[in-house]
């Protein structure tokens, strides 16, 4: 049997995908292009209403040019509206977010799998058919916890997602060790909530301990932490961060707006000032650390004021890159309830601005690291490659995929394989690093 996967949004859904695949493959599948499967997984998002329109769409045109195609739907927007994604053409089963974990087990009977059995733990947990490569990925993105309490007024994905829920940390411990048996070299910890990790557990476990144990990780493998509330990522993280070179300098902290006012309605637990103070810390130990953001226009109520004033804060920000999400009503959500709403075309124009400055921020951040030397992973067709501190450079020479070079930043979007050999234990280029010790 043939399958294909096709996802939407965030890395928790990716490190599901690639579970899903996972139990695929220890069922004897093999993967195919969509056109060509015989079954078709849509991982979906909901956080925009675009993202539930590129949902419909994919899965309309899957089954326009592959009409023998069975689908099976799950994510967010198959949660939030499973009837709307039941009526999609050749939509056999939709699996709510609930039962992603055992979805192959779930739809077996309607995917042609009647032999199934039990895959991991039933939590996420992956097995032993992953190899880097896999998907198209050379890193693995890993979940660790899912669900989120917060109650961020825009946002729908508790009502999808659940509460929160951490995997043990014995668990993900022995995933890594089954990632780096198979030859991953970068694993991506992901999460819903990633800062709530552990709170759940009831052991003493948190998002401190998870990381202080991956900081001290035997083997040559390199974990980049996902995105982070603001208010979780402590002194303690940073310092870890820069501590060990077992931890990629790279932080995302989605900030969502630059005006307290605007970010007091969307019930984000943090000032602009604290925000500020937290990428100033970031920088002075980890001077050319990448630090993304998430930013959020046309909320509801947001004036030219409060956008101008965020578009004052971004200029001063030393951010590297910025995801810019036009605000649309999410039903269900109290800020779909709020007025007055932000006419389309300021959003749009809006949403411009702001990519416009993020695309100024990388430039700003590449031209920072020209003549460094830094460690990297090969990546893709072994010409590009991927530094510790998340740049992405065409190479001038190929090399094998899936191996750390050290990759001398010699144009906006280049590097020079250098010919100096240092072992990650002294590797300092990043930030200041101290030896690890197992």
């Amino acid at each position: 049997m043939k399958y294909a996967v096709v996802t939407f949004g965030c890395r928790v859904n990716q490190a599901e995908s690639l579970a899903i695949e996972d139990a695929l493959r220890a069922r004897g599948a093999t993967a195919a292009s969509p056109d060509e499967a015989d079954i078709v997984v849509v991982n979906t998002c909901s956080v925009t209403a675009s993202a539930d329109q590129g949902a419909r769409q994919t899965i309309r045109r899957i089954a326009c040019a592959n009409p023998a195609v069975r689908v099976v739907v799950t994510g967010c927007y198959a949660t939030r509206q499973p009837g709307d994604v039941s009526a999609l053409p050749n939509v056999v089963r939709v699996v709510e977010n609930a039962r992603k974990d055992a979805l192959v087990d779930a739809a077996g009977g309607d995917i042609g799998l009647t032999t199934v059995q039990r895959f991991g733990d039933g939590d996420g947990s992956c097995g032993q058919t992953l190899t880097p490569g896999t998907a198209g990925r050379t890193a693995l993105t890993l979940r660790v916890q899912t669900g989120c309490e917060e109650v961020c007024s825009y946002c729908i994905i508790p009502s999808t997602r659940g509460m929160g829920r951490s995997r043990p940390l014995t668990g993900v411990v022995r995933d890594v060790d089954r990632a780096v048996a198979a030859g991953y070299k970068e694993i991506a910890i992901t999460g819903v909530h990633l800062g709530s990790y552990g709170r759940d557990l009831e052991d003493g476990s948190s998002l401190a301990t998870l990381i202080g144990r991956l900081g001290r990780w035997p083997g040559d493998v390199l974990f980049r932490i996902s995105s982070l509330e603001p208010m979780d990522c402590t002194p303690e993280i940073v310092e870890m961060v820069a501590s060990s070179p077992r931890l990629a300098p790279h932080f995302h902290l989605p900030l969502q707006h630059g005006s307290d006012a605007m970010l007091r309605a969307m019930r984000r637990p943090y000032t602009v000032s604290y925000y500020r103070g937290l990428i100033d810390r970031i920088k002075t130990v980890l001077p050319h650390a990448s630090v993304g953001s998430d930013i959020i226009v046309g909320f509801p109520g947001e004036t030219v004021a409060h956008f101008t004033e965020m578009r004052m804060v971004l200029d001063k920000l030393p951010l590297t890159y910025l995801h810019v999400f036009p605000y649309s009503d999410r039903p269900g959500t109290e800020a779909s309830r709020m007025f007055p709403k932000v006419d389309g075309r300021d959003v749009r124009e809006r949403g411009r601005d702001v990519r416009a400055v993020g695309d100024w921020m990388a430039r700003r951040f590449r031209a920072s690291q020209a003549g460094r030397t830094i460690r990297a992973l090969t990546v893709d067709d072994g010409q590009s490659v991927v530094t510790e501190n998340y740049l992405k450079l065409r190479l001038d020479v190929q090399q094998r995929r899936n191996e750390w070079v050290h990759v001398q930043v010699v144009g906006e979007h280049h590097g020079r394989v250098a010919t100096e050999e240092r072992s990650p234990e002294t590797l300092t280029s990043p930030g200041t690093r101290a030896p690890v010790t197992a």
